[in-house]
């Protein structure tokens, strides 16, 4: 290992168990428990080094999502920056006060095209180190042509354009070992459409590329919550298209008002009354459960009541809610096998 070591021509070579890629992970956690949730499986997780998609329709809260998570990077590290690339325009200054977040610590780059995001991309990855505070929003990947594109619309050309699948694919086969090497994560906001069969799907944007270049994608649709026959706000449903941390498919509610913004606490009522921690007493009604008893503990409150932290606070403290959630969500451990344990294939003993 020493030899190898010494004669390797990469100056970031470690044992593994010494690997600072490995045993410096990080993760900067939300104020909302749920959206830590969907982004690691733990509601003590949160934002990753690496590359998360955040992915679906117009006016899906995409960029609000993206905000979120860099408005709580920065309030935990000092001295951090966003590197914000902007090719819709559509995120005022006051848009990025609502989130808590300082304007004169974000880094306003404006982009036409992939290339020119690809080329200063790069270049700010190349010069960061590991030790600087950065994270990179993209707004966004969907709505970015190609510089071709844009060539041929300037000669007055009606071309098809191929090229922009492959230097997306390009952008992103080149940013992401700088992602984890330089612990940054990356937020990038992209578009969905619906594949042609007899029961369409969602489907991210943009090629393979992104895909395979991606620790998380999340598609997200929604639907309006309603007070009466008003429309009060949405709620969005995040669906882990891929993810490391958590197990791909699942389904994480997150509700936005439009008087309060996000719900702290929203999507935690569907998986406490999964798991038995809160109990549906009527129509309407909600109650916590002892768990030690099994009794329903008093008052009853209406659903609008189950989302302040009071009501939360006792289950927290009381019982394993927070472990309940993990197992729900999070990836497992790899199987242990038992080494004394001989498997038989085709009548043959297979040992090891």
């Amino acid at each position: 290992m020493d030899k190898l070591k010494k004669n390797s021509k990469v100056k970031t070579a470690e044992v593994m168990s010494k690997s600072k890629f490995f045993t410096e992970k990080d993760m900067v956690s939300t104020d909302v428990p749920m959206v830590n949730v969907a982004l690691s499986g733990s509601i003590d997780g949160g934002v990753t080094p690496g590359l998360t998609v955040l992915a679906g329709p117009s006016k899906h809260f995409k960029t609000s999502f993206a905000l979120l998570m860099a408005g709580a990077y920065l309030r935990e590290r000092k001295d951090a920056v966003i590197l914000f690339y902007d090719s819709e325009f559509g995120s005022p200054q006051s848009y990025f006060e609502q989130f808590g977040i300082d304007t004169s610590r974000v880094l306003h780059t404006p982009i036409t095209n992939v290339e020119e995001l690809k080329f200063d991309l790069i270049s700010q990855l190349e010069e960061i180190d590991r030790d600087d505070d950065v994270i990179v929003v993209i707004d966004s990947i969907g709505n970015l042509a190609s510089k071709k594109e844009l060539d041929d619309a300037l000669a007055e050309k009606g071309v098809a354009d191929m090229s922009r699948a492959k230097a997306l694919k390009g952008l992103f086969r080149m940013a992401t070992p700088y992602l984890a090497m330089k612990n940054i994560p990356m937020l990038a906001i992209n578009h969905t459409y619906k594949e042609i069969g007899l029961f369409p799907k969602d489907v991210v944007g943009g090629g393979t590329g992104i895909y395979y270049s991606a620790d998380t994608i999340w598609i997200i649709g929604r639907r309006q919550t309603k007070t009466g026959t008003e429309v009060t706000g949405y709620d969005f449903v995040v669906n882990i298209e891929k993810s490391r941390y958590l197990k791909e498919k699942s389904k994480i509610p997150i509700s936005v008002s439009w008087d309060g913004g996000v719900e702290k606490n929203s999507g935690l009522l569907d998986v406490a009354l999964a798991g038995g921690y809160v109990f549906k007493p009527s129509n309407g009604w909600y109650q916590r459960v002892d768990k030690s008893t099994g009794e329903l503990v008093d008052p009853k409150v209406r659903q609008k009541d189950t989302l302040t932290d009071e009501f939360w606070a006792p289950i927290w403290e009381f019982t394993d809610f927070a472990e309940f959630i993990r197992k729900q969500y999070q990836i497992g451990l790899p199987m242990q096998v038992d080494p004394d344990i001989i498997v038989q294939i085709d009548g043959e003993d297979i040992n090891d």
